[in-house]
């Protein structure tokens, strides 16, 4: 995730970020720019005027009217899934600190199960972060146990088996009265978010946009963009080619743009920063039980 400052307007406008936009569109702007070039050529060979081939930019402000209420709803939706997942995120934040409040005032100073809570909330994020990507390493996990670390390979969702541990350690220590039946039905309620709050993640994770929306908004930016040069021709001249290369990035930028955020667990730019965040509860909950 990009860190910056809103009001440094000139280190915005002139920012890094624009120029991965430039790079990841220069194939679609090249293409475009071309077959701009080609039309103009043709309009200076074959001597066309007004009325062999008259052009106008009146369809294309109102089809402009209809895109434009398709990008705002792509940007609006993009968005709303980004938002979401930070949302989750900030909640994950918010239950690990309580659940290691809790247990920092339950459990002895000197209880080994101090360490080993603060292990598994930390390993709880780290997979949950891996598991909304591409798997979960082993490597990042902290797993003092050999033959729990062989379980936890086998695992195929290994969110759900580290938080099954901790259900589990919880139980043990009632049943040795180490905590009440009230400390018992305290802590369930963290460990119950942390569920809810992973399959929020899972939620976004497996539910994209519906794929006719998706397909008919690229569609239509296609249909454009390919005849923007027909309505501009006649009026600009040459002067078309970087008008329509301009509006093709602006559009195209938006377009890419939402693609990124509406997974938002990723390693993109404009990502959720899930490995700070995780770096983070980490950090916090070593300080309150270590």
């Amino acid at each position: 995730m990009v860190t910056y400052n809103p009001k440094t307007w000139l280190n915005l406008i002139f920012h890094a970020y624009s120029k991965q936009v430039v790079k990841t569109l220069q194939p679609a702007l090249l293409s475009i720019g071309v077959f701009t070039a080609v039309l103009c050529l043709a309009n200076d060979y074959f001597e066309l005027d007004e009325k062999d081939f008259p052009s106008s930019t009146v369809v294309h402000s109102l089809l402009g009217i209809v895109l434009g209420l398709f990008l705002v709803f792509r940007t609006n939706s993009a968005y709303d899934r980004w938002w979401e997942g930070r949302r989750l995120w900030g909640g994950l934040v918010n239950s690990t600190r309580n659940f290691a409040l809790k247990l920092n005032a339950i459990l002895p100073a000197d209880s080994a199960d101090r360490k080993w809570f603060a292990q598994m909330i930390s390993n709880f994020t780290i997979a949950t972060k891996e598991q909304l990507r591409n798997g979960v390493q082993l490597s990042e996990l902290e797993i003092e146990d050999e033959a729990l670390k062989e379980k936890m390979a086998k695992a195929g969702h290994k969110p759900n088996f580290i938080s099954s541990l901790m259900y589990q350690k919880v139980e043990a220590l009632s049943r040795a009265n180490v905590i009440t039946g009230f400390h018992l039905v305290n802590l369930d309620k963290e460990m119950k978010d942390f569920i809810d709050l992973m399959g929020g993640c899972e939620r976004i994770k497996k539910t994209p946009i519906p794929y006719s929306y998706t397909m008919y908004i690229k569609k239509f930016l296609f249909i454009y963009i390919i005849t923007l040069p027909f309505g501009f021709l006649e009026t600009f001249g040459y002067y078309t080619i970087p008008t329509v290369i301009l509006v093709s990035f602006i559009l195209l930028s938006v377009e890419l743009i939402a693609e990124e955020i509406e997974d938002p667990f990723g390693r993109d730019v404009n990502d959720l920063p899930t490995d700070d965040i995780s770096a983070t509860i980490k950090a916090n909950v070593r300080e309150i039980l270590l």
